[in-house]
């Protein structure tokens, strides 16, 4: 039995779990030092969220692009959307004005690469060799 994996769906996912930790980590952080935990201002998770959102985000736009429709549209939204996400870690005090555009587009980007992938399903161009 195959399984196979929908990686726009997956993408979405991830994204959307990153957007969700950064709007209800402030919610917690008044408890969190009770525990012991400190996560305030810890770049290293940020980076990893970051870093895991644009793994499973360029797999997903780079197999739709070459095996399905090959546009650039949903990367150029992806990668408008990663640069955004990065910005929000550098710059801390604009993490909120920065996230929302940056979830919005990364998820564009997964939304339109799904669609380009079910209207042309294998369409191939001339140039494709596969």
């Amino acid at each position: 039995m195959s399984i196979k994996i929908n990686w726009d769906a997956l993408g979405i996912s991830t994204s959307v779990a990153c957007a969700i930790h950064c709007a209800i980590l402030p919610l917690f952080l008044s408890s969190l030092p009770l525990f012991g935990v400190n996560i305030i201002d810890n770049l290293p998770f940020e980076y990893f969220m970051v870093g895991l959102a644009f793994v499973v985000g360029i797999y997903a736009l780079y197999h739709g692009r070459k095996k399905h429709h090959h546009r650039y549209e949903p990367m150029v939204l992806f990668t408008v959307g990663i640069l955004l996400l990065l910005a929000k870690v550098i710059w801390h005090q604009w993490q909120l004005w920065l996230l929302f555009p940056a979830v919005a587009f990364i998820v564009a980007g997964h939304w339109l690469n799904f669609r380009y992938c079910r209207v042309h399903n294998h369409a191939h161009a001339d140039d494709c060799n596969h």
